[in-house]
């Protein structure tokens, strides 16, 4: 459904370690890098990918700045495994716990785990069986 989306953060080095953390547990890569951003994804020409940089968005409104809007992005996880290993590497990596890894109450099946990222973005990977 989506092509790509994407979000501000405060320091680019910082988020790159911790993206470069979560993103082998969910088959992720870095499909391209600038100084000033990264896109992240499933394969170099591959949609959706997501965008995470230092840069100033042309379609941001007057007053915004990294963190104001906290962003939430929910990625696909192979197993439950990898929702747990996404979960770990995310808090070794600079990230915040927002929920451990487990079932979900009101979906089935679904598992999943929540991290805020050193921005404060609300960043999951999910299972779905």
């Amino acid at each position: 459904m989506l092509d790509h989306t994407g979000f501000v953060v405060t320091d680019i080095a910082t988020a790159r370690r911790f993206y470069d953390a979560i993103a082998k547990p969910l088959g992720l890569v870095f499909v391209h890098e600038t100084k000033d951003f990264f896109l992240l994804g499933r394969g170099r020409g591959q949609q959706p990918t997501l965008w995470i940089g230092t840069l100033r968005p042309s379609y941001w409104v007057a007053g915004s700045r990294p963190g104001i809007n906290q962003m939430h992005v929910a990625f696909v996880a192979a197993t439950q495994q990898a929702v747990d290993d996404f979960h770990a590497a995310a808090l070794a990596s600079g990230g915040r716990d927002n929920g451990k890894p487990g079932p979900r109450e009101g979906i089935t099946p679904y598992y999943g785990a929540f991290a805020l990222d050193p921005d404060g973005n609300n960043i999951e990977a999910c299972y779905r069986g």
